[in-house]
């Protein structure tokens, strides 16, 4: 009895030794919650643990050194996980070193801190991304327009925008919302927010708010937008030199040579786009292909590209998922005509059989940006006044899998292979 104790105890002891690691799988067929995944590897970077992302290896999965917290918090998140001896994941370190296979592993290093651009009080949409980091249980924090102003972005790595309108048009609601409570309130709350900081107008206001996220970009931050803070993005800084709002936004009429005063070389993703001037038409520009696409809904769907794990890390890392397919979704700003992208723009997912990106990334100085087209990838069509989504019916959602490999992206290191 005493030898089998002993034995016992020696098998537990190798178990849990520093030695042992935890694999979170990511593909397919083994992960029960691949966003909740996604909470537990943030987890553990806010305890000041490293991580492995082992990039194209069973759909993106994570490695870390045994700790019993790690187990606990995956089996209370309902998160798949296996435990695995020091050999065997030699044996998976040599398999992704293979020149042939395309996988490489990185090094996750340090939790990085998110801020999310979105205005006080409750606006008639959902933001994706909030309802998935709170799912996830990924902490963020409210950034609005004061904060920016006031240069507050350096505390942050990574901004999300979502729906928002930075050309000053309050998303070209005004044709069948002007009326509504929460449209009128979102004007006055604007215009106040302009007066405080001596801007004439909220064009202007949102003009300098786009160049506070440029410059935080540029910097070394991490830009990702969603839906119609995506074109509008592009548009505002393209528009620093005209007035493109009519006077139902803006108090006086649009510059009719608005059109040929854009500097599209401001501008981070597009160029050559053409603006919608009716201030009724609920369209910016034709940047967004929402009311020219002819997709029917049972054929709406979009591809990963498949990037080199081991040459081109970074698109790699923000494409990982366990299926290449993703379903299309649409928004204000559902996807981007291919004909407008910058030669610099770099698409990693797209509906080729219409001719439009729906994933796209890049560098500007120090840092990188990533606009994702649509609105919720789990509402194929989401209007104002619709429940929120609920993740809990969705916890393998690849859509939403895009969103939270962005917020992983700041932490990640790359890392040189050993075997």
């Amino acid at each position: 009895m005493q030898r089998f104790q002993l034995l016992l105890l020696f098998l537990l002891s190798a178990l849990t030794s520093p030695a042992a690691k935890i694999l979170i799988p990511m593909d397919e067929s083994s992960q029960k919650n691949h966003l909740k995944a996604y909470g537990i590897a943030y987890h553990l970077l806010t305890k000041n643990e490293k991580m492995d992302w082992l990039l194209n290896y069973r759909g993106g999965s994570f490695v870390c050194d045994y700790f019993a917290e790690v187990e606990n918090e995956c089996k209370i998140r309902d998160v798949s996980f296996e435990v695995i001896a020091d050999a065997k994941y030699t044996a998976i370190l040599t398999e992704i070193a293979d020149p042939d296979a395309n996988m490489d592993i990185v090094r996750l290093e340090k939790a990085p801190k998110i801020a999310v651009y979105t205005p006080d009080g409750k606006m008639p949409w959902d933001d994706a991304v909030t309802m998935v980091l709170t799912y996830a249980e990924i902490p963020f924090e409210k950034v609005y327009d004061d904060e920016l102003l006031d240069d507050k972005l350096i505390k942050y790595d990574w901004l999300h925008l979502h729906h928002e309108d930075f050309t000053g048009q309050y998303g070209k609601f005004y044709a069948v919302y002007h009326t509504a409570p929460w449209y009128i309130d979102d004007v006055s709350r604007n215009e106040s927010m302009a007066k405080k900081h001596g801007f004439q107008k909220v064009s202007q206001l949102k003009l300098a708010i786009s160049n506070k996220i440029k410059d935080f970009v540029i910097g070394g931050g991490y830009l990702f937008a969603m839906c119609s803070a995506t074109d509008s993005y592009d548009i505002a800084l393209a528009a620093d030199a005209t007035d493109i709002c009519e006077k139902m936004y803006d108090g006086d009429a649009a510059d009719p040579a608005a059109q040929s005063k854009l500097n599209f070389n401001k501008c981070l993703a597009f160029k050559d786009f053409t603006l919608k001037s009716n201030p009724l038409e609920y369209e910016y520009s034709d940047i967004d292909a929402t009311n020219t696409r002819k997709v029917a809904f049972t054929s709406d769907y979009f591809s990963l590209f498949t990037f080199s794990a081991k040459f081109d890390p970074v698109p790699s890392m923000l494409c990982q998922n366990h299926t290449t397919t993703i379903k299309g979704f649409m928004g204000q700003t559902t996807a981007f005509n291919n004909r407008v992208l910058k030669s610099s723009s770099l698409v990693m997912g797209e509906n080729k059989s219409v001719a439009e990106a729906r994933y796209i990334h890049g560098d500007l100085g120090k840092g990188t940006w990533t606009f994702y087209g649509g609105h919720d990838p789990e509402d194929y069509q989401h209007v104002v006044g619709d429940p929120p989504t609920d993740l809990s019916l969705h916890p393998n959602s690849p859509g939403y899998r895009l969103i939270l490999n962005n917020v992983l992206f700041p932490a990640a290191k790359k890392k040189p292979q050993k075997t």
